[in-house]
């Protein structure tokens, strides 16, 4: 049976109570939360779910940005995966505001900014509240993998098919998109795509610009996670690397087999004795056949607009409304196949082997 993309009534009063006073007009009073802020209680407002401005307090008036983890958009139906619509993701996002409004959170700061001179700020309370309830996923801005804690409360969500993750689980949620002549002066341009495994960010590099509301989907590269997951236990019984991926958690050996097996090269922070008894022997796994056979498939995808219009006056005609989903992305009714061991890495690889989750 063909699935009707028509907007269900109920979700369209959710709507409209999860923007609330978010999008009323000028004058409308803002929601104050308490936040304590290196144990000084502090008055902020949630823009998201995953900055707040800061209401009092040494940082009054500035924006604050949440590390560690990250809600989806929130100024319009941007972000598609699986068999959700646009707008179900963006009441989602919305959800995640609210959310860090009825809380009391703790969080510490060293004063220092991110790009935008937002205030960074780390708060594992709300971080982990957010995703445990599938209103966020873990992100790091490089390449390391995130907070165990994080991990499990991401796992527990996928597992129980919580908020975000109820239609669909994409190897990468796809964050941001920046089209080519956002800076003429650089030659490639990038894309954040953030993994649904462990956190870490992986750059999309390209030279297109990007029509103003155009959808752009991620190709993912796929491994063979049956073949990965016995690699990775086989390194922990051979003689030579157990010794070497002893004190490596399951989910970090799981990431780096996957890596290797996905793009032929171990994460940057895999430690140099490692890399060095590892890598011949992926690489000669990896080509014999041994890691399976990599696949292409369709990912996240998002709705392009440039900074400028995505607020106010000058905000884009796609971000009103309900959207639609993209072109690229078919509805497909079967569900996601689970891999031997449970979701993304979640069994341990030998009975009584000790791992980082």
């Amino acid at each position: 049976m063909r699935r009707s993309h028509r907007l269900p009534a109920a979700l369209t009063l959710l709507a409209l109570a999860s923007v609330g006073l978010a999008s009323s007009g000028a004058g409308a009073a803002e929601v104050e939360s308490i936040v304590f802020i290196n144990g000084r209680p502090t008055h902020v407002y949630f823009n998201d779910g995953d900055s707040f401005r800061q209401l009092d307090g040494p940082w009054t008036g500035r924006g604050s940005r949440l590390g560690g983890f990250n809600t989806l958009e929130s100024f319009g139906p941007t972000h598609a995966w699986g068999n959700w619509h646009p707008y179900e993701l963006y009441i989602n996002a919305k959800q995640a505001t609210l959310n860090g409004r009825r809380g009391i959170w703790h969080c510490s700061t060293e004063g220092e900014t991110d790009t935008y001179g937002r205030v960074l700020l780390d708060c594992p309370d709300l971080a982990i509240d957010q995703i445990s309830k599938g209103l966020a996923h873990p992100m790091q801005i490089d390449d390391t993998p995130t907070r165990p804690t994080y991990i499990r409360a991401l796992r527990e969500a996928i597992r129980h098919r919580r908020g975000m993750w109820a239609h669909g689980v994409p190897g990468f949620v796809l964050t941001s998109l920046h089209s080519a002549d956002e800076d003429p002066t650089r030659d490639v341009h990038y894309n954040r795509m953030v993994s649904t495994r462990d956190g870490h960010s992986e750059p999309w590099m390209h030279t297109d610009r990007y029509p103003e509301c155009s959808w752009q989907c991620a190709t993912e590269i796929q491994a063979d996670e049956t073949r990965v997951y016995a690699f990775a236990r086989s390194l922990r019984a051979d003689r030579e690397t157990a010794p070497v991926v002893a004190d490596y958690g399951n989910q970090l050996l799981i990431e780096l087999v996957d890596r290797y097996a996905r793009l032929g090269e171990l994460p940057e922070y895999t430690p140099e004795e490692m890399a060095t008894a590892l890598e011949p022997r992926l690489q000669a796994a990896r080509e014999s056949g041994l890691l399976g056979e990599t696949e292409e498939v369709l990912g996240a995808c998002m709705l392009y607009t440039a900074f400028t219009r995505r607020y106010g006056r000058e905000r884009a005609p796609c971000l009103m409304g309900h959207g639609s989903r993209p072109p690229q992305l078919p509805y497909r009714p079967q569900p996601r196949v689970t891999p031997p061991g449970g979701l993304r890495g979640a069994a341990p690889l030998l009975p009584g082997q000790r791992g980082l989750l």
